[in-house]
């Protein structure tokens, strides 16, 4: 992190929202479904996959929580219309985690049915720490129950990760494996830039090791060259992993990886709730604001 990004961080909630929706706009796909179906169109063109992430972590009711299910399986049901290389990400506190765990898992196997009814693929996103062990509660229960068709998402930040890997070892998981972008205390996350590396390392390879499908959600170029290091001396072949990248960043490096003949997806969220996604993310992780910054001065000047 630097002071830019620290600077940039600060000066968000100041900065007026027309002016923050044009500087996130390369990053959400737009405020509708449409607008998502539109973004994963062009990237399929280019031969990129896509999860779509339907924006509304602040739920207050069930009933929201069940809208928020409901918008999934419209998603689906887009992706299955317009035939579209594209699955979804959804975060536990969306479908309710937070009201219940079991009105979250209830919503949840709504939305994991309708993917089995097109051959499709649900990612549970990882959440801040207080969620963690809920969520991979919510996982292991799903797969347990039969339901093959869904992955979860571990943070390599988090010192217990390691530890989850193995944990989850039995189930021979489908893993998003990130840094991890919440702000959380220095007794349960690496806070040295290094020491989070060297996890997200270790992580990925005990789960190469354990037969584990990974997406490697990473935009650091020193992890890019370790985990296509990994995977070549594994001898893994192309449909046993994919790279992961967020909507609007590093796109020159996306196409360079899919040019090389390797998978890779794109994070396309959208929503109502654009600015507020917005604000969090920015600010729950500073080195991404500064991210989006240079990958927008780059693109600017026509080198991104």
């Amino acid at each position: 992190m630097t002071l830019l990004d620290r600077a940039i961080v600060r000066l968000l909630p100041a900065v007026p929202k027309p002016v923050v929706q044009i500087f996130s706009a390369r990053y959400i796909a737009g405020p509708t479904l449409a607008d998502a179906v539109e973004v994963v169109r062009g990237l399929n063109a280019e031969g990129k996959m896509a999860t779509v992430d339907v924006l509304g972590e602040e739920i207050k009711n069930e009933g929201e929580a069940r809208a928020i299910a409901q918008a999934y399986r419209d998603v689906f049901a887009e992706i299955e219309r317009d035939e579209l290389d594209s699955n979804v990400s959804v975060k536990p506190t969306a479908l309710g985690l937070h009201l219940s765990y079991d009105l979250c898992k209830e919503n949840l196997e709504a939305v994991l049915r309708e993917a089995a009814a097109g051959g499709n693929f649900v990612r549970i996103d990882m959440e801040d720490s207080s969620t963690t062990a809920d969520t991979l509660r919510l996982y292991r229960e799903l797969r347990e129950a039969g339901h093959e068709n869904v992955g979860v998402v571990l943070q390599a930040y988090l010192r217990r990760t390691l530890d989850d890997v193995r944990t989850l070892a039995d189930l021979r998981p489908n893993v998003r494996l990130c840094k991890g972008i919440y702000v959380e205390p220095p007794t349960i996350a690496f806070t040295d830039y290094e020491a989070v590396r060297a996890s997200f390392v270790r992580s990925l390879d005990a789960l190469l090791d354990s037969g584990a499908y990974v997406g490697v959600a990473t935009h650091d170029e020193w992890l890019i060259g370790e985990a296509l290091r990994r995977l070549r001396e594994r001898g893994f072949a192309r449909g046993d992993y994919e790279f992961q990248m967020l909507l609007g960043v590093r796109e020159g490096r996306a196409n360079e990886l899919i040019a090389a003949g390797h998978r890779l997806r794109v994070y396309v969220p959208f929503g109502e709730h654009w600015y507020g996604y917005s604000l969090r993310r920015l600010q729950e992780n500073p080195a991404m604001a500064g991210t989006i910054a240079r990958a927008t001065v780059e693109r600017v000047l026509g080198r991104g």
